[in-house]
Order: C-alpha cells, then sequence, then structure tokens
C-alpha cells in the first residue's frame, strides 16, 4: 500500500489541491484514515505559537456510524501514560530532591536488590529504555486457563479483603497478584545495557511514587498536577467518574473480558492492577491534556504558576545515551538520530522534527508531539484497536507522521 504521504505529495502538484489550507490538507489525512478502516474517529488539535491550526472531532465511536466523535469525549491514552503518568510524578520527585536519577531503581524498589543484574540499573537507565528489561509480560496467562476461562485462584466475581482489585465489572483480582507482578518483573529475562523498549519497569512506577511521596500514585498526580492545570478530565479509571456515552470504546475483547471493552483500559495489565498504572490507565481528550503539554513546553511554568523546574523539563526531554545509538529521553520519546538526514519514511517523528522535540505514542492509535523549536504542540487521539488490536491502516498510511508533518511544515 502506498503511504499516504506520496499520496499526498502527487497530489499536491495539482493546483486545485495545492491551494488547500492546513486544516483542510490535515482533513483529508483523517478521513482517508477513517475510509480505509484506520480508526472509527478521532480527535486531532494541532497549534503552532499562539495559532491553533486545528481543533477538531472527526468520525464515530465504532463503524456503526451511530455515535459522532464529540471533542469532550475521553480516549485510552494507553502508553502515553507513561509520560503524563509516571515520567510526570518522577520529574515532580526530581524536582524536590527525592529522586536521584543515577541511583540505583533497586535503591527505591528494593525488591529489585534480589536480581544481581537489575540491582545496578539506574532510574536514568530505566527511563531511557537502555536497561536491557524484556519490552512486556502478558501477565494475563498466569490468572488464564487453556480453555480461556479465568482461574477462581485469582479471580472472584465478588469483591471481598481477599479479591479486593477491580479489573473489569464482575471481575476482581486476588490481593497478591501486585506481588507475583512484582516478582515476575524481577525474575524476568535481562540482556546487557542496549536501547530496548520497555514498559515493564513502569509497572512499578506507582509504588516508587507512593514510597518517596506518602501518597498514591493517583492522588499524587491530581494533587500536583491535573487539578492545578484544570486538566479535570485527565483520569483513570474514567468510568466510575463520567458518563459512559462519552468514553469512545476500544477493543472487541473476546479473550478476557468476553465484551466490548468501554471506560476501563484496554492493557490488560493495567486493568489487572486496577486500571491505575504506570504503564497505561489514563483517558484524556485534547483539550484536558493541552495543559500538561503547554506547561512542558513553557518550561514547566503554566498560567504563571511553576509546576516544574525549567532545568528539570530540559534535564528529562534531552537524548539520554545517544552514544549507545538510543534516541531517548527520559519517559520521552526524541527524534530518531540525525533525523534530518532520513527520508520521510524513515524519519521518526517527521523529518522536519527539531532535536528539541519531545513525545510519545500509544498503543490504543494516540500521539502526542511537542517541537520547542516551533512552539507546535499536537495531538491525536484515536481507537484504531476498534474492533481489534489487529488493524494495522494507521501504521501503512502513515496518518499520525502525516498530520504533524503539515504542522511542521506550516510557516
Amino acid at each position: 500500500m502506498r503511504s499516504l504521504f506520496i499520496l499526498l505529495f502527487s497530489l499536491s502538484i495539482q493546483p486545485a489541491i495545492a491551494q488547500l489550507n492546513t486544516q483542510q490538507r490535515i482533513d483529508s489525512i483523517v478521513e482517508n484514515g477513517i475510509r480505509n478502516g484506520a480508526f472509527p474517529g478521532a480527535q486531532v488539535f494541532l497549534k503552532k505559537g499562539e495559532k491553533i491550526l486545528v481543533n477538531k472531532a472527526y468520525g464515530f465511536h465504532t463503524y456503526d456510524s451511530i455515535t459522532t466523535v464529540s471533542l469532550s469525549d475521553l480516549y485510552d491514552l494507553a502508553s502515553i501514560t507513561k509520560v503524563v503518568g509516571s515520567t510526570l510524578a518522577l520529574m515532580k520527585l526530581y524536582d524536590d530532591g527525592l529522586l536521584n536519577l543515577d541511583a540505583p531503581f533497586s535503591s527505591y524498589f528494593p525488591d529489585w536488590k534480589k536480581h544481581s543484574k537489575k540491582r545496578k540499573l539506574t532510574v536514568r537507565e530505566l527511563l531511557a529504555h537502555h536497561g536491557g528489561i524484556v519490552p512486556y509480560i502478558v501477565y494475563l496467562n498466569k490468572i488464564t486457563k487453556r480453555n480461556q476461562q479465568l482461574k477462581n485462584r485469582w479471580v472472584s466475581d465478588e469483591h471481598s479483603k481477599k479479591y479486593p482489585t477491580k479489573a473489569y465489572e464482575g471481575v476482581f483480582i486476588h490481593q497478591k497478584f501486585k506481588s507475583y507482578v512484582y516478582r515476575k518483573a524481577r525474575k524476568s529475562k535481562h540482556s546487557d545495557k542496549t536501547y530496548r523498549y520497555s514498559g515493564l519497569t513502569f509497572l512499578m512506577i506507582p509504588e516508587v511514587v507512593e514510597r518517596l511521596s506518602g501518597k498514591d500514585f493517583e492522588t499524587y498526580l491530581n494533587q500536583n498536577f491535573f487539578e492545578r492545570l484544570g486538566a479535570s478530565e485527565l483520569l483513570f479509571n474514567p468510568a466510575d467518574k463520567v458518563s459512559i456515552e462519552r468514553i469512545v470504546p476500544t477493543e472487541q475483547d473476546n479473550l478476557f473480558r468476553k465484551t466490548l471493552t468501554r471506560g476501563w483500559v484496554h492493557d490488560e495489565n493495567a486493568a489487572l492492577l486496577g486500571g491505575v498504572s504506570g504503564n497505561a490507565g489514563l483517558f484524556a481528550n485534547t483539550h484536558s491534556l493541552l495543559p500538561v503539554l503547554e506547561m512542558l513546553l513553557n518550561g514547566g511554568e503554566y498560567k504563571g504558576e511553576q509546576f516544574l523546574k525549567n532545568s528539570t523539563v530540559e534535564t528529562f526531554t534531552q537524548i539520554q545515551f545517544k552514544e549507545n545509538n538510543n534516541r531517548r529521553g527520559l519517559g520521552f520519546d526524541k527524534p530518531m538520530i540525525d533525523n534530518d538526514t532520513l527520508s520521510y519514511e524513515d524519519s521518526y517523528p517527521s523529518p522536519l522534527a527539531d532535536p528539541s522535540g519531545y513525545g510519545h505514542s500509544g498503543f490504543t492509535g494516540t500521539f502526542f508531539w511537542v517541537d520547542p523549536a516551533t512552539e507546535l504542540i499536537y495531538i491525536f487521539l484515536s481507537n484504531r484497536v476498534y474492533p481489534t488490536r489487529e488493524q494495522q491502516a494507521i501504521y501503512d498510511l502513515n496518518i499520525r507522521k502525516a498530520i504533524l508533518y503539515e504542522g511542521l511544515k506550516m510557516k
């Protein structure tokens, strides 16, 4: 399949297409994605300096074309949680002198002291995905029988002291499951220090935040950031807090939840931990995510209030191990090394992206990017995993990259 960029480029030589403004060109990119089954709908926000280029909802919640997407609807952010949840919390702890980036992670999470190699890995190395940790462990396998039925030992259909953690309606997880998660992560395979994207360590971040701050992960984020930023609809477990009709569904889950997943985190590991996790779990719309990104772009300041030191923002959003061909910042994704020398197809996130830029993507079809050099903020939210995670058109068409490219080239 020809990439959407190539298609648009070929069309751009035609005078009528060349006259389209940025909003119209982005409209055509998103609408082409919907027509080709990349996602049933989306929200797009694109701002450059003080000028808002796009602020729009497209399509429907699902392909039945019944419920149109509104700008107030909430999407599952998936791995964007690693940045606007885990990383943000650690930035504040670092700001307050409670976290040393070059200290062993095991000094904050003592369970890892039991592993001869993992006990030496630093916070910096793990946040930059430079620890050689396995990318993911499917913890769902632990509680599922071969016939895909849930094991009674780990799961109950009723809440109790023994089964306190709600993973979905009528699904409650054993109190010892979290300990199993931590133990399995500690014993997981480990390679030499090298760039290897892994969400595993982020499962432990909420525990670290609570130990250092004395507050649970969700409370810490709400009190230090979300409530003060006015991001009241940047939420964990939104089904408990807003109308279910406003939450865009994700996948038709035939393995775990046996129904259409809506209002509960798509990621199974985060779900088994009660929906509040460091690797996934946050829901938002573009408007509630925007204040966090504006605060970061402004060096930790938002509407006259300083949330983080400018030096902290710079530290976390800088590339950490360039000499080892690792493009990552601390939690944040970064452009490919020597990105401006690469072709459009090989570049990330765009050949026009400045080295100072940072962002993150999410498995459900979400993405954000901040480009300080051009004062650009870009947010793309979709449910590309509907009806199943096998949907790959968002990647085949390079939709998120094509939109960012349009924004970056805008003078």
